[in-house]
């Protein structure tokens, strides 16, 4: 009998996981085999597979695939790079807060979509425009979040820590960057997995090579089964990175996610 915040093993886990996805598949080879859903509008599985291993061997899709990865490391870095600092001292200084948290919070809502025609405008069509659109996506979510989460460090820490003779940014390097530390990773977690969301749209236009470029052009030959592979790739790279910032932030902070 399933109970509200019963726990589950890490083997029950897996196996509810991968039991999701068998059923998935059955409903999927069931719908398209049995002939419920036209070949035009969905790919079986089979025929998937056959068009997945096509564009691999005879398209270098491979290729495709390591540009995506790589707008997606660099535009997530660039938005890191700026938006941790950013996020710690909001957190640290109010009155920093006070002048920056509302553009932030007005900012993160605007969609990166919309920024593609200025970005074309402005960088081009080339790699630049498709690191900014990504940036653009991360970089606004990541300040406000850290800056949340620094801000509630407890305050019982910072005042032993001014008892005991610390500075103010000894405060920072000794008490809320190694409190907030695992918090901050689990951010940039969550934030690096909405990054691939960015750049697939980022790829839709103006686009010669990536994940998204084909499924373009898939689209425009109604080709459901590579649209279906190269949403499944995203998907399984997604879930590989996100295994591993898990299993790296889990080594970092054992204490605290382990």
């Amino acid at each position: 009998m399933i109970r509200p915040l019963d726990p589950v093993t890490s083997k029950q886990r897996a196996a509810y996981g991968f039991a999701f996805f068998v059923l998935f598949v059955a409903l999927w080879a069931w719908a398209t085999f049995g002939g419920h859903v036209s070949k035009t509008f969905l790919a079986n599985p089979l025929t998937m597979l056959q068009e997945g291993w096509e564009l691999l061997i005879k398209h270098g899709f491979l290729f495709d695939i390591g540009m995506t990865i790589w707008r997606v490391i660099g535009g997530f870095a660039l938005a890191a790079i700026i938006a941790v600092p950013l996020g710690v001292l909001m957190g640290a200084y109010k009155p920093i807060e006070a002048l920056l948290e509302p553009f932030v919070s007005f900012a993160r809502y605007l969609p990166a979509s919309a920024f593609i025609p200025l970005l074309i405008l402005w960088a081009g069509i080339g790699e630049l425009q498709k690191l900014l659109v990504i940036f653009i996506g991360s970089v606004f979510q990541i300040i406000l979040m850290i800056a949340v989460n620094v801000g509630n460090t407890r305050r019982d820490l910072v005042e032993a820590a001014y008892t005991l003779g610390a500075s103010d940014s000894g405060i920072i390097r000794r008490v809320l960057l190694p409190s907030s530390a695992p918090e901050i990773a689990e951010i940039l977690r969550l934030v690096l997995g909405w990054a691939w969301t960015y750049v697939i749209v980022a790829e839709l236009i103006g686009s010669s090579s990536g994940i998204g470029h084909m499924i373009t052009d898939s689209q425009a030959l109604l080709n459901t089964g590579q649209i279906i592979f190269g949403i499944i790739v995203i998907g399984l790279i997604g879930l590989v990175s996100d295994f591993l910032f898990k299993a790296f932030n889990a080594w970092l902070f054992p204490w605290k996610l382990a």
